[in-house]
């Protein structure tokens, strides 16, 4: 397992080429990287399900949500944020593309972070976000579009609790970004089910970069049901995912998830899959 530390912004495999008097390294703000990633990404964990990725020359943000906590959304389940977001948007710079797994639940996107949309060029979701938030391109399973010159962004299969689930979760989606010269990433989104993993992994074995939302999530609406991969489906996700690092996320902050980051990564290291796992620390921009 790699966790990073406010020391990984020093560490030489950090380091970037850069043209002569711009700084280099992960010792900057989180705010879009001088320099050239070529082949790299930059991420950097804000909380909960949002994650900034400078990847190809452009910044992609996950599922924002940046108010403070605490914070109680009504709804037919009460959700419960225990604890705020470790960047502000204005800390993160330019944003070019969020990628949004699903506007329906405040844990994916809360009253702030559906502000910041308006400010961002280019939001792609599921058809059902499109129909509800202005601005907001939906795709379906398996669609592609680009973002910007070199960026393939396919949206991908996601099912937020057992099979069926959409009936009662409604339609979330996940991503898949790739580029010439670049490791292919895959964002799971608010996804519970290992076959669908697989299903992304058959068509996607490229997969160098995985970020998996986790932690079990569960309010009761389902049984025992998870709503994303509790600790044991998220091995087996990282097992179907061979070879990539995966990104834990959304794990933590929010009342309603059954399986702490810890859960996660005992389990990997008792199927010896800990070497795979790559822990962000909140706020601190990392190369994975």
């Amino acid at each position: 397992m790699t966790t990073s530390t406010p020391g990984d912004r020093h560490d030489p495999a950090d380091t970037v080429t850069s043209a002569p008097g711009t700084s280099t390294g992960a010792d900057h703000a989180p705010g879009r990287p001088t320099g050239d990633l070529v082949g790299r990404v930059r991420a950097t964990f804000v909380g909960g399900p949002t994650l900034l990725l400078h990847y190809a020359g452009l910044a992609f943000l996950t599922d924002p949500t940046f108010d403070a906590a605490p914070a109680e959304y009504p709804g037919a389940v009460t959700l419960h944020k225990l604890v705020g977001p470790a960047a502000t948007p204005a800390d993160l710079g330019p944003v070019d593309a969020v990628l949004l797994s699903h506007d329906q639940h405040a844990d994916n996107l809360d009253v702030s972070g559906r502000a910041l949309l308006a400010d961002v060029p280019l939001v792609l979701s599921t058809p059902d976000a499109a129909a509800r938030v202005p601005g907001v391109r939906g795709l379906a399973p398996w669609e592609e579009t680009r973002v910007g010159d070199r960026v393939r962004v396919t949206a991908v299969p996601a099912v937020h609790g057992p099979p069926g689930a959409e009936a009662l979760s409604g339609q979330v989606t996940g991503f898949v970004l790739r580029a010439a010269g670049e490791p292919t990433v895959y964002v799971s989104g608010d996804n519970a089910q290992v076959d669908v993993v697989a299903q992304v992994a058959e068509r996607f074995p490229d997969v160098a970069v995985a970020v998996l939302f986790v932690g079990g999530a569960n309010v009761g609406r389902f049984g025992a049901e998870p709503l994303t991969l509790d600790a044991g489906r998220a091995v087996a996700a990282t097992a179907l995912l061979a070879g990539a690092r995966v990104v834990p996320v959304h794990h933590t902050d929010w009342a309603h998830f059954v399986d702490p980051l810890d859960a996660f990564v005992e389990a990997a290291r008792a199927a010896d899959l800990e070497d795979r796992l790559v822990v962000l620390e909140r706020g601190v921009p990392t190369t994975v």
